[in-house]
């Protein structure tokens, strides 16, 4: 079913001698949202193309891995500044990889750097993940050479047209923006073990709440946890963090913390029962720096109905209000409750909204689907150039 999705979408003409250098931050086992949706693009354009991966390595030294068959090379790093590696041999890199199109995930500023001082000619396609929203200081500084990049971009992909219609940086580029957004391979999550996701019910019980996310400001863990308060339920917090002790606090002091269980952090496959085991799905989230919350379509290929936030940002344009979940304001933790409690109250609602966000996940964010989307950009872009693509 996958291929046949991919194969109905493709570009008509081949992309088979396109060379094409994805340019990121890190690149998995490093953790990351920004991570995981370049190794799982990488991964697919894989079949389609030339592609090369250049991110920045954790270490002083240069290593070269072959990674589900994508070729990445991490480069040493001299220092890191501001969460930022510096890796000063990028432009170099770049510069002798002689491909046709560099794709740069932002923010990156080691990157843009690096691009700048390339000498670059072809085209250039940047994916717009975020805004610099926390180190706001830092984000003025360097604002001049992020839009020097985006006046460079041919393209400009952005994962959602709320975040489109709100990014000021975006402001004078929306000519050459393209929503594109992201994409995860949705068929492990929509199928469980049964003997799986029953355990998690015997464990928890049947009026479940789930929540996944690092336990950082912005995630707005502390407005669910007090909405806790009021709701007859158990609330899972999958995931770890810098906050984890204070947030424990807290459920200790609301006098919560045997309906609120931190679980850490779970990978991969074995966080999959949870989401089947759960009755409801939360993202608490409070600030633009949530992007988008991909975790949201993760829930909703297992079934789960969504409860998230109306962030100016692509929060609420992944699970829609009234459709396929509820969305409530951030930083209201009485909202959040009153939505909690009517999704847990109400089966025929959750089942509702629980298929309508499995059909929208197949529609808008199966990873075959982003990939088609991407690879007709590219396309488009030699075309414009008069190159050839066979």
């Amino acid at each position: 079913m996958q291929q046949n999705i991919l194969e109905s979408t493709m570009p008509a003409t081949s992309l088979r001698t396109l060379k094409v250098l994805q340019v990121g931050k890190f690149y998995p086992p490093h953790m990351g949202g920004i991570e995981t949706h370049l190794q799982v693009l990488s991964e697919q354009l894989r079949n389609h193309l030339d592609l090369r991966v250049i991110v920045a390595n954790d270490g002083r030294r240069t290593q070269e891995d072959l990674v589900a068959n994508v070729p990445v090379r991490r480069l040493a790093t001299a220092a890191t500044l501001f969460s930022t590696p510096l890796c000063p041999g990028m432009a170099a890199q770049i510069r002798s990889a002689q491909c046709d199109i560099v794709h740069i995930h932002l923010p990156n500023p080691t990157a843009v750097l690096a691009y700048l001082a390339s000498g670059h000619r072809g085209p250039l396609v940047t994916t717009y993940h975020s805004d610099t929203v926390r180190q706001r200081v830092l984000g003025a500084l360097f604002e001049p050479c992020l839009q020097a990049a985006l006046r460079r971009s041919s393209a400009i992909i952005v994962t959602s047209p709320n975040y489109l219609r709100t990014s000021v940086a975006l402001r004078e580029h929306t000519g050459r923006c393209h929503v594109t957004p992201y994409g995860i391979d949705l068929t492990q999550f929509e199928r469980c073990d049964p003997s799986a996701a029953a355990r998690v019910r015997e464990q928890y019980g049947d009026r479940l709440v789930v929540s996944v996310g690092r336990l950082v400001y912005y995630k707005g863990f502390e407005y669910l946890i007090r909405a806790m308060q009021q709701v007859n339920g158990k609330l899972l917090i999958i995931g770890d963090g810098p906050l984890r002790d204070p947030l424990q606090r807290l459920a200790a002091e609301l006098g919560v913390q045997e309906k609120v269980i931190f679980a850490g952090e779970i990978q991969n496959a074995q966080v999959i029962p949870y989401y089947h085991a759960a009755q409801v799905f939360a993202l608490a989230s409070v600030a633009r720096s949530e992007a988008f919350g991909i975790v949201q379509i993760e829930a909703m290929a297992a079934g789960l109905p969504v409860v998230n936030t109306d962030l100016d940002s692509g929060v609420p344009f992944v699970s829609l209000n009234g459709q396929t979940g509820l969305t409530v304001p951030p930083e209201d933790s009485g909202a959040m409750a009153a939505a909690l409690n009517q999704l847990l109250d109400h089966p025929d609602l959750r089942h509702s909204f629980g298929q309508a966000g499995r059909r929208r996940a197949r529609e808008e964010f199966a990873s075959e689907i982003m990939t088609s989307r991407t690879l007709r950009i590219y396309e488009s872009l030699l075309r414009e150039r008069g190159q050839s693509l066979n």
